[in-house]
């Protein structure tokens, strides 16, 4: 299957810099996944759309402040550092600018050496594993030192580090937010209950893998990028009670719907369970857990792209994404959602 035929045009001033002041005032597509047919709503009347007896999965990760600005202990030259993923104790997974002038052995300092890093290995692509030397707790370090890892498409500064949250996100460990999630605010969630939806949290801590392009003409040889995800023996119980009784599994965001895929089709049903992920979802792909998905608008020739058609075939996606362009639909982690049903 080619890569080409996940394309289209989007224009650059479409992609969302800065979030909605109101959350839930984001616009809202409405994408039979049957039919093809589009409707066209306001995010905060979703509720209209759900039934009584559904189940809303949320991810419930919570971002961390993963970029660091220091400096070389023996020159002084600037490095950034983006933690990626924790290995084991006070070591990192990171991505580094410029990989070049971290070598082994390399010592960093981050605000005046109130937090240090040894680097202890290299890999391709700019990683890097650092060693963190510190007092007190890490997270409370991070917090202080630490900015927010925004996606590299959006370049105005964030000015409040809490709208790149959901706000039920509480399990910390994602290098990038559940983007889905971030139309909710907690009165709408509030209703939707109010209706008789059930909601249900997932965890998967997002890698920037999400954002890594395919770089292969035939997308079969494209490789994930490992998540972590757990789903606790109470989520599990309440999806399999909906299930028997008919309810729609109704997926927030691509990374909750990976999570589902991945245990349904280890266990045929939903169970207590932890692990890693790389499941790549593409045109092919018979879903097994869920039945609905609320979306943002991706990337061109994205994996995100992939999942979607998928879901609901790849040319009423793409007919759906071209409707956006036109009808003026902000893209990606700070604009519109989808709603497939």
């Amino acid at each position: 299957m080619k890569l080409d035929i996940f394309d289209f045009d989007l224009p650059e001033e479409l992609i969302a810099q800065v979030p909605l002041k109101n959350r839930s005032d984001s616009r809202l597509m409405i994408l039979n996944k049957e039919t093809g047919e589009i409707k066209h709503e306001v995010f905060k009347h979703i509720t209209e759309y759900l039934r009584e007896g559904d189940c809303l999965v949320l991810n419930d990760t919570k971002v961390l402040p993963a970029r660091l600005f220091g400096v070389k202990k023996d020159t002084g030259a600037k490095i950034e550092v983006l933690l990626l993923k924790q290995l084991e104790g006070d070591e990192w997974e990171t991505l580094v600018k410029p990989a070049k002038r971290v070598q082994e052995g390399t010592e960093l300092d981050f605000g005046n050496g109130l937090l240090k890093a040894v680097c202890t290995g290299t890999a391709d692509h700019g990683g890097r594993t650092f060693k963190f030397i510190y007092d007190g707790i890490f997270y409370e370090v991070l917090d202080q030192l630490g900015e927010m890892p925004l996606p590299p498409y959006i370049k105005e500064q964030l000015e409040d580090r809490d709208r790149y949250q959901t706000v039920y996100a509480r399990e910390l460990g994602s290098a990038a937010a559940p983007t889905a999630g971030l139309h909710f605010t907690e009165e709408l969630l509030e209703e939707i209950k109010a209706k008789g939806v059930h909601i249900a949290f997932i965890t998967l801590h997002v890698g920037l893998g999400t954002f890594r392009p395919v770089n292969v003409e035939d997308i079969e040889g494209h490789e994930m990028h490992a998540e972590f995800y757990q789903m606790t023996a109470e989520t599990a119980k309440l999806l399999n009670n909906v299930r028997e009784k008919g309810g729609r599994i109704i997926a927030v965001g691509t990374t909750s719907t990976r999570t589902l895929e991945t245990i349904a089709a280890k266990h045929s049903m939903f169970t207590e369970a932890s692990g890693w992920t790389d499941i790549f979802i593409y045109p092919g792909y018979e879903y097994k857990a869920i039945d609905g998905l609320i979306t943002n608008f991706h990337l061109p020739k994205s994996t995100l792209i992939m999942l979607v058609s998928a879901l609901a075939g790849r040319e009423n996606i793409l007919h759906a994404y071209n409707t956006a362009v036109k009808e003026r639909y902000r893209f990606f982690s700070f604009g519109d959602a989808m709603f497939i049903i």
